[in-house]
């Protein structure tokens, strides 16, 4: 017989221990920090970005590098095993603070109970012996006010505001649902990165983060083009705002929808949304004299934190000797030329000619790329749901349970009353009902006095 409770007082004392409140506001504080920890260092970045942005001397705030970065996880913080493990746990407290405190109070709060002895008002914060005054004529009052009335022979119990005592269950459910609707999410979702140029065509490839059940949200059965990509620039030269002209189009070629993106305005098609990051120059078409149209692919320049610089090498003899050197900053149409020796000869715009070594180089187009977030996340309706329930349950919980007694005895009226919150504006509300119930009593004795002297 022991054998069979000790599991049992074993598994009770977990439970008492996991649904501890103290524990449920450690584990939101932990999340929140992390959280916190994951917007703020970026995430999914190549090795270089974090050694050149985390360098291990001199270290951030004294400890921070990239090594601790990758060791930790916090290069990927929502999907290390040790963020889940925090989300369990708190859903797990969540689970069991909602079994063994919410829903117990919600069925204590759903039984009504009579006060047939005066001492059991003494108990209560709000409580008056009335010389006169009846349960036949508070009922009404009560009514008035919205609340639900129970009578028993000379005891009477009222109550509203039930939906008070739901609310917090329901912020309980709507954060379950949101944290499970996030642990899907990683679970199932996935995390690219693409740099394409205007003109092309790609399937998604490059994966950053892939859940273990990812592989199904990768689109295998239509593509990506590139319809075009532009920069906006003020008058100041300073960029405005980028765009993507996409298509998704079928491998047969047929286009399935198209769409014109900019920051905070992405692509949503077939559960992918892809979203517009960032930029950077991928060709610059030329023309030698009367030759074709040469496009030449450029690279990106480590300027050492001086800005963005892209540049390609123009040969200018037919046996590719000599050459000059183009360098585009960005796409608002100039270009600089540099002979061998490094020394600036002239700047070009689109469309215009310079004569170096005897040949006119003619600047024809530069080509921008775009670079996209495309990400999957089968878990955002999930998430969309918990948060509209979660606010729901805030706004429930705000209504306040009221309660109250009556009982007539030994020619006296015992009234008293209580409840979770607003508790000034509740008395306020049982002094005017005491209030009333004395006016009633004091018209009546007027009649029968009226009626005694006609």
């Amino acid at each position: 017989m022991n054998s069979l409770l000790k599991p049992k007082s074993i598994f009770r004392r977990f439970v008492g221990i996991i649904a501890n409140l103290k524990l449920a506001i450690i584990l939101l504080l932990a999340i929140a920090v992390v959280s916190i920890a994951g917007t703020v260092i970026e995430q999914a970045d190549s090795l270089s970005f974090y050694q050149q942005n985390y360098p291990e001397s001199p270290a951030l705030y004294g400890f921070l590098t990239w090594k601790v970065i990758l060791a930790v996880g916090l290069n990927h913080v929502y999907s290390t095993w040790w963020y889940l493990s925090l989300l369990i746990i708190f859903g797990a407290s969540l689970t069991a603070c909602t079994f063994t405190r919410q829903l117990p109070a919600l069925k204590a709060a759903r039984k009504w109970k009579y006060y047939k002895k005066p001492k059991q008002f003494e108990k209560l914060a709000l409580s008056a012996d009335l010389e006169q005054g009846s349960i036949e004529n508070l009922i009404p009052l009560l009514k008035q006010q919205n609340y639900q009335v129970w009578q028993q022979d000379h005891a009477l119990y009222a109550r509203k505001g039930i939906i008070g005592r739901i609310g917090p269950i329901i912020v309980h459910i709507g954060m379950l649902i949101v944290l499970a609707g996030g642990m899907w999410g990683i679970f199932t979702g996935f995390f690219a990165q693409e740099m394409i140029a205007s003109g092309n065509i790609f399937k998604i490839q490059n994966i950053i983060e892939l859940g273990p059940f990812g592989m199904n949200q990768i689109p295998d059965d239509w593509s990506v083009k590139v319809n075009r990509f532009w920069i906006d620039y003020t008058e100041g030269g300073d960029i405005d705002q980028f765009y993507s002209d996409l298509s998704v189009i079928r491998d047969d070629g047929e286009e399935l929808t198209r769409e014109t993106i900019h920051v905070n305005k992405p692509l949503r098609y077939d559960g992918v949304t892809l979203y517009q990051t960032n930029w950077g120059i991928a060709a610059a078409q030329v023309q030698l004299n009367n030759s074709p149209i040469f496009q030449l692919p450029v690279a990106k320049l480590d300027t050492i934190g001086a800005g963005n610089i892209w540049g390609t090498w123009i040969p200018t003899k037919p046996d590719m000797s000599t050459g000059v050197s183009m360098l585009i900053k960005d796409m608002q149409g100039t270009a600089l030329i540099y002979d061998q020796q490094g020394d600036l000869t002239s700047a070009i715009r689109i469309g215009q000619s310079v004569p170096i070594d005897g040949i006119n180089i003619k600047l024809i187009d530069i080509i921008g790329s775009t670079g996209l977030q495309i990400k999957a996340d089968p878990g955002v309706p999930i998430v969309y749901t918990g948060f509209a329930l979660l606010m729901i349950g805030v706004v429930m919980s705000y209504f306040s349970h009221s309660q109250i007694w009556a009982l007539e005895e030994d020619s006296k009226f015992y009234f008293g009353a209580k409840t979770n919150r607003a508790q000034v504006s509740f008395e306020r509300e049982m002094l005017g009902v005491i209030d009333s119930l004395n006016e009633e009593v004091e018209q009546v004795d007027l009649s029968e006095s009226n009626k005694a002297l006609v």
